[in-house]
């Protein structure tokens, strides 16, 4: 038996394609449950506060999602389950049907568009570098055969690796499994740099008890957006998830939630990013467009 029958076997098994191959709203109507995701360290997009509290930016923004899912089925009551996951398992956990949606801190790109749907984009970020301020790091040619840490399973992860290549820098990078543990790569002096986007890296330093000692540094690598992720052909649950979307950010509710965010104290250290909406997300309330990164 082939490895593709061998996969589709167990799935099967689980009980997990026919849940992947269900139409979002009917799985959720047909179980009373939507299942949504969160980030433990997405700072201020999705991150834990306390051992099991998600909050943040995108976590408003499902909610309100899921807001609409309940009227759309009419269901008051729909119980909401809400699971961790990470740059590395967040795709095949939604394509194999363990949760229904995922707005965290996810880029849209042609590549992940294979495999998933998303959303109207929603935030716009570029990979530089988080440091120490001793380190004597101010851009990528002060990496050369140095370490630099990223993150399992990301896009930045991918532009670093591609960057060191053609740049003939012959860096070494090592992964952490989420940004939690590359920032304590930098912080533990096993690697010089942290290579992500810039809005999570000055999220890590706000909440850091090390702040005072980083800094984010270097040029923009590239412009990527961000967006809800959502199984791919399912043009009901997309029109919804994109139809929330949009009314907010043509209402105003969504420039509120980003001045809420990132324009203002957040918990848990109350920090204020002081980061305006980029010129980029300003056009992007008036075109409401899920244009991927290339």
């Amino acid at each position: 038996m082939k490895l593709t029958a061998l996969m589709t076997a167990a799935l099967l098994a689980l009980g997990l394609a026919t849940t992947a191959g269900a139409q979002t709203l009917k799985k959720v109507a047909d179980s009373n449950k939507i299942t949504v995701s969160y980030r433990e360290a997405s700072v201020p997009f999705s991150y834990l506060i306390g051992a099991t509290k998600a909050v943040g930016f995108s976590v408003e923004l499902s909610d309100a999602i899921v807001e609409d899912v309940r009227k759309k089925l009419n269901k008051p009551t729909l119980e909401v389950a809400r699971i961790a996951v990470t740059s590395q398992n967040r795709i095949p956990l939604l394509v194999n049907g363990t949760y229904d949606l995922e707005c965290g801190s996810t880029t849209n790109n042609s590549a992940r568009g294979k495999d998933v749907a998303f959303s109207i984009n929603m935030f716009y970020t570029g990979t530089r570098l988080l440091t120490k301020k001793s380190s004597n790091i101010k851009n990528y040619a002060d990496l050369a055969k140095k370490t630099v840490a990223s993150t399992t399973g990301t896009t930045n992860a991918q532009v670093i690796r591609k960057y060191n290549a053609d740049q003939n820098l012959d860096m070494q990078l090592i992964l952490g499994k989420d940004h939690d543990d590359s920032l304590l790569l930098v912080e533990s002096d096993r690697a010089v740099a942290f290579a992500m986007d810039d809005i999570l890296l000055f999220g890590l330093i706000a909440n850091s008890r090390n702040s005072a000692s980083l800094e984010v540094v270097g040029d923009a690598l590239q412009v990527e957006p961000y967006a809800c992720m959502l199984r791919k052909d399912d043009p009901e649950f997309k029109a919804l998830v994109d139809g929330t979307i949009s009314r907010m950010m043509k209402s105003g509710e969504f420039a509120k939630l980003y001045t809420k965010w990132f324009e203002t104290a957040v918990p848990p250290r109350g920090t204020n990013l002081s980061l305006p909406m980029s010129p980029q997300l300003k056009d992007n309330l008036k075109a409401l467009s899920d244009k991927p990164a290339t």
